[in-house]
């Protein structure tokens, strides 16, 4: 893959054996931006479980303090009253039967979809549509409840979900590059705190082995994970 001249320079300047502070690393990214648009910050975590095991696998949710930076687009699977909230709360598509048959016809405009517990019969026939892009709702991560209102307005506000994949990485997005540093580095500890615990009660030995961050165009920068674990600690 070809990288532009302004990464590779970025790439030259750092050091491939050091591993940078938090602050440090948001600070790097901040001054060799890469593209002309507002790109993403991205925050990868090295787990010590095994996925393949379902007593191992590390799933939540976490609000952001200070929001993701991105618009999210929110369906809602719900009747009558419920349907009204999720309205009012802001939810960008809301409906039953109609929104399911409009899914299974191939649109999937939305980055969440949100359900009361009775339209899970409803969505039951998406499986193999949603599943696959991870948006299938799910109770463990607050997306089937019948507070619509209230995880519509979290969702809206910077509440993400994470998951362990295959390779025992967690990856998601904290932020825009234009944050304010230190909103990006509460942001991250944030996210990590969720990490350390949605740790199983299974999983043995040492279980945050290390984290990078990067942009959406930067080559990835290791953090210092004896630096974050005291920090996690206070």
């Amino acid at each position: 893959m070809k990288r532009s001249k302004k990464y590779r320079s970025f790439r030259e300047k750092l050091d491939r054996e050091k591993r940078y502070s938090l602050p440090e690393a948001v600070e790097l990214l901040q001054t060799n931006k890469i593209a002309k648009f507002d790109e993403s910050v991205e925050v990868a975590v090295r787990l010590g479980v095994n996925p393949r095991h379902a007593d191992q696998m590390v799933r939540g949710t976490v609000a952001l303090p200070n929001g993701t930076g991105k618009s999210v687009r929110i369906a809602v699977f719900a009747q009558g009253d419920k349907a009204e909230e999720a309205t009012q709360a802001g939810a960008d598509f809301v409906g039953s039967e109609d929104l399911a048959e409009k899914i299974q016809g191939g649109w999937t405009d939305f980055d969440v979809a949100v359900a009361t517990p009775d339209m899970m019969r409803v969505l039951g026939k998406l499986g193999k549509v949603l599943g696959p892009r991870g948006l299938m709702p799910n109770p463990k991560a607050g997306t089937v409840t019948m507070d619509i209102a209230n995880a519509v307005k979290e969702l809206k506000a910077g509440k993400i979900e994470f998951r362990v994949d295959k390779q025992a990485n967690v990856a998601v997005s904290v932020g825009k590059l234009s944050f304010d540093k230190d909103k990006i580095v509460e942001n991250v500890m944030a996210f990590l705190n969720a990490i350390m615990r949605a740790k199983p009660a299974t999983a043995k030995g040492a279980y945050f082995l290390g984290a990078s961050i990067c942009s959406t165009m930067s080559p990835g920068l290791k953090l210092d994970r004896a630096e974050l674990v005291t920090a996690l600690r206070k």
